[in-house]
C-alpha cells in the first residue's frame, strides 16, 4: 500500500524539523509518520490569484475542496489517505471515499457532534465513504457509532497525545517571581471567567498564554473586566516552556464540551512537571483525574477551583506528588514517540 497524509494547514515540515532540532519549537508528528510510512504529504494551497480578496471562511473551503479534487484524480485502491481532521477530511472523503477503485480513507475526528458536522455527515454520506474513523474522545466515538450506525471495527478510540517531551521539559524558574503564579493557556472552550472569579481575591498572579481575548473565541471566554492580577499575552514556544516552568500551578478551566478540549495544554504542563487543575470531562481527562495525576474540578465551580488552588499552594508535598505522577504518565504513554508509533501501526492495519 502507498500512504498519504492530508493536513488542514499549510506548513513547512522540514523547516519545523530544523527548528525542532535546535530547540526552537516542538517536533511535528506528521513528519515522523510520513518518514516511517514513506507517505506523501498533501496540504492545502494558497497559490491562486486575488487570494487577498477572498474571505477567510470561503478561502478555507476552497482550499480543502481543491485539495480533495486534486488527490481524487490520483489515488487508487492501492492507497491509504489519513486526514488529520474533519476540515480537510470531509471533502476528501466526499470525493475519494466509497469508490470501487478508490483509496481507503482514514479520518481523525475532533468535533463533529454539532449542527454543521451532522449536516455534512448526512449531505455527503460520509458514513459510506470513510473506512476508519479515529478520535481521542469517547463522546465523539459514541456519536459516530449511533448517528452513522457504524460497526465497532470502523471506529478507533485513539487515547494518545503527541507531546514532544524533548522540547517540553522543566527549566529553572525565573528569579523575578514575587508571589505564586497560576498559569493557563489556549482559547478553545476556555472559561477564564471562572478562573478570574476563583483567583481575583487570592495573593497570586495569573498569566494566560493567549494572543487575544477576541480572536476566534466568543464573548464567554474572558471576563468583561480582566482582574488586576490576571494577564494574557502571546508566548512563543520557548517563552511558553518558561511560563510553565515558572508556574506553581497550571489551571485549565473549560466549559463543558464533548471533544476533549485542553489536552495540548494539559500534557505540555505535565511534561514540564507541573501540578495541573483541570475541569472534569470524560476520556483521557477523567482517567488522569481518577489516577490522581491531576486535580479535577466541576465546570463553572469557582469556589471549588479556589479551594483546589489554596490547597495545593499550602502543600508542596501534594503539588510535587501530582506533578510527578503526571510527568511519569506523559513519559510512559502521552508523548510524541508513542503517538507516532501507534498511529503508524493503525494505518498499516487499516
Amino acid at each position: 500500500m502507498a500512504y498519504h497524509l492530508a493536513l488542514s494547514t499549510c506548513v513547512d515540515l522540514e523547516d519545523i524539523n530544523r527548528d525542532a532540532q535546535i530547540g526552537k519549537c516542538p517536533a511535528h508528528t506528521m513528519l515522523d509518520v510520513s518518514r516511517l510510512l514513506k507517505a506523501k504529504i498533501n496540504q492545502p494551497s494558497q497559490d491562486f490569484s486575488l487570494i487577498h480578496l477572498v474571505p477567510a471562511k470561503i478561502l478555507e473551503l476552497y482550499q480543502y475542496w481543491a485539495l480533495a479534487y486534486k488527490v481524487s484524480s490520483t489515488l487508487t485502491k492501492n492507497d491509504v489517505i489519513f486526514c488529520t481532521d474533519e476540515q480537510v477530511g470531509l471533502p476528501i472523503a466526499a470525493l475519494c471515499g466509497g469508490r470501487e477503485k478508490g483509496p481507503k480513507v482514514v479520518l481523525f475526528i475532533h468535533n463533529l457532534n454539532r449542527p454543521q458536522g451532522r449536516l455534512a455527515l448526512k449531505l455527503f454520506e460520509i458514513g459510506k465513504r470513510v473506512d476508519l474513523f479515529m478520535t481521542a474522545s469517547p463522546q465523539q466515538a459514541d456519536f459516530l457509532r449511533n448517528y452513522l450506525d457504524l460497526s465497532e471495527n470502523r471506529i478507533c478510540l485513539f487515547p494518545y497525545q503527541p507531546t514532544d517531551i524533548s522540547f517540553f521539559m522543566a527549566k529553572p524558574a525565573s528569579l523575578h517571581k514575587s508571589r505564586p503564579l497560576i498559569v493557563s493557556g489556549g482559547l478553545e472552550q476556555r472559561d477564564y471567567r471562572t478562573l478570574a472569579r476563583a483567583t481575583k481575591s487570592l495573593d497570586v498572579d495569573v498569566k494566560i498564554s493567549a494572543a487575544s481575548p477576541v480572536q476566534s473565541v466568543n464573548s464567554q471566554t474572558f471576563p468583561k473586566v480582566i482582574p488586576a492580577n490576571m494577564s494574557y499575552d502571546y508566548y512563543d514556544w520557548n517563552s511558553l516552556v518558561q511560563l510553565y516552568s515558572d508556574a506553581d500551578i497550571v489551571a485549565i478551566i473549560l466549559y463543558k464540551n464533548n471533544f476533549q478540549a485542553g489536552l495540548s495544554t494539559l500534557f505540555e504542563a505535565l511534561a514540564c512537571r507541573k501540578p495541573v487543575i483541570i475541569t472534569r470531562s470524560s476520556g483521557i481527562i477523567q482517567e488522569l483525574i481518577d489516577a490522581k495525576a491531576v486535580w479535577g474540578v466541576n465546570p463553572g465551580d469557582s469556589d471549588g477551583l479556589r479551594q483546589a488552588i489554596n490547597s495545593l499552594l499550602k502543600s508542596s508535598k501534594h503539588r510535587e506528588a501530582l506533578a510527578e505522577k503526571g510527568y511519569r504518565l506523559v513519559h510512559e504513554r502521552y508523548n510524541h514517540h508513542v503517538y507516532v508509533n501507534a498511529l503508524v501501526e493503525q494505518l498499516i492495519n487499516v
